[in-house]
């Protein structure tokens, strides 16, 4: 088994190199900038003038102080970055929102679509949030937040014109892998400047010491979609996804982190409509040889995100949609995996539920493998990991859940104590 050590955030066995470069840099670093000084303040003396201040420096590289760390889903949690429902927008109805929203919202969107979410609603869901992140504290983990900002401005680029949305959903655009922190492209217009908000956070991470990627910025010209992505029903999504056809095309690298799910060496990620191909192989040339980036799918008529259809929870351990069943599942069962199908979920039918499905009652956030943040009002889930011996940790986030995500999405883990292992053979 490969096991590579995570030090207070830690280090993968090919960032060693990385260590060992980082120490040589630091004393060419140190003999430059001294030179420098010492040139600098003859000079200055030379001329009777004081000398320039100099910048500090960012902070070099120690493994031991690395803010940033996690290779699962399930390690002990020690800090995290929970969204904002704060000023968020609901996306213009353009045809990558069309084709990631059901049928019954459309009308809400043609009637909304570049205002903010009902006012009531939203301050519900801001209170609920609030709440949740004084849970977190209270279970012993560090809680970091994205700049408030106002979504409604709008912007033009070369390609396209649009406004905002919001930050409230850090899962789909920041990715924790190793003691690396990636940034993805995204793939809606609305969310294209979505980075922003988490921006002084990775500024932060990365002047103590993380890594921080930032994937190709895709231009979200026309090309990028198919503007004649032909859905009417359900049944017409279902055909469509089988066929693999999506509403993105193969223009140019988009992808939501939120569609890639870690399990030590080996990341599983789907192809969806916000996630291509281009996409999944940029990550996967990025992560090897460390890392194993495996493509999976399932029985879904609007992929989007993984982890409100497949969600690891331990290792070995990962609950499976029973609507949306996975093609390769067999793959998993072959190598050992306990596979655990969700019971229905219980939220009232007449809760909208704009941006997402039901089953946002199985994405659920692993404080460690024997704590799970789960939806207080999901009482058949409760007893189902009561029956794993997993303690839950209740919290209602019922109207946090209509702007698009459960207890993952909301979240992005930026540091678990744990090792790099390979839980898959």
């Amino acid at each position: 088994m490969l096991r590579v050590r995570c030090l207070r955030g830690g280090s993968r066995g090919a960032e060693a190199a990385h260590l060992i470069g980082a120490m040589l840099g630091r004393a060419v670093t140190g003999w430059v900038q001294r030179a420098f000084q010492s040139t600098a303040s003859s000079a200055a003396a030379a001329a009777a003038h004081p000398r320039v201040a100099v910048e500090e420096p960012v902070t070099d590289f120690a493994a031991e102080e690395n803010p940033v760390c996690a290779y699962n889903e399930w390690d002990p949690l020690e800090e995290v970055i929970v969204g904002r429902a704060e000023n968020a927008r609901v996306p213009p109805f353009t045809v990558e929102v069309k084709a990631n929203t059901y049928e019954k919202y459309w009308p809400f969107y043609q009637k909304y679509g570049g205002q903010s979410f009902p006012g009531d609603h939203l301050k519900k869901a801001v209170a609920e949030i609030e709440e949740m992140c004084n849970i977190l504290r209270h279970e012993g983990v560090i809680v970091k937040r994205p700049e408030p900002i106002d979504w409604s401005f709008e912007y033009k680029t070369p390609d396209f014109n649009s406004s905002g949305m919001y930050a409230a959903m850090p899962r789909d655009i920041l990715i924790v892998i190793g003691n690396e922190i990636i940034e993805a492209p995204m793939a809606w217009r609305a969310r294209f400047f979505e980075y922003r908000a988490y921006r002084p956070l990775i500024k932060d991470y990365f002047r103590r010491g993380a890594k921080w990627t930032t994937a190709p910025k895709p231009t979200m010209a026309d090309e990028l979609y198919d503007q004649d992505y032909p859905i009417r029903t359900v049944e017409d999504r279902h055909k469509l996804a089988a066929q693999g056809k999506f509403v993105t095309t193969e223009h140019e690298p988009c992808f939501d982190a939120a569609d890639f799910i870690r399990a030590g060496t080996d990341i599983f990620v789907q192809r969806s409509q916000v996630t291509n191909y281009m996409g999944i192989e940029w990550m996967r040339r990025h992560l090897a040889p460390t890392y194993k980036v495996h493509i999976i799918s399932f029985k879904d008529p609007n992929p989007m995100h993984i982890d409100a259809t497949f969600n690891i929870i331990g290792p070995g351990l990962v609950l499976s949609n029973p609507d949306r069943p996975c093609r390769q599942i067999e793959m998993f069962q072959k190598a050992g995996w306990t596979v655990v199908k969700p019971p229905t979920p219980l939220i009232p039918d007449d809760h909208p539920l704009w941006m997402s499905s039901k089953w946002l009652s199985m994405n659920v956030l692993m404080l460690d493998e024997k704590r799970v943040m789960v939806d207080a009002n999901e009482t058949t889930i409760h007893k189902m990991f009561e029956s794993l011996g997993i303690e839950t940790i209740k919290v209602s986030i019922r109207h946090a859940n209509s702007l698009g995500g459960g207890f993952h999405c909301w979240t992005t883990d930026v540091r678990r104590r744990g090792t790099l292992q390979s839980y898959f053979h």
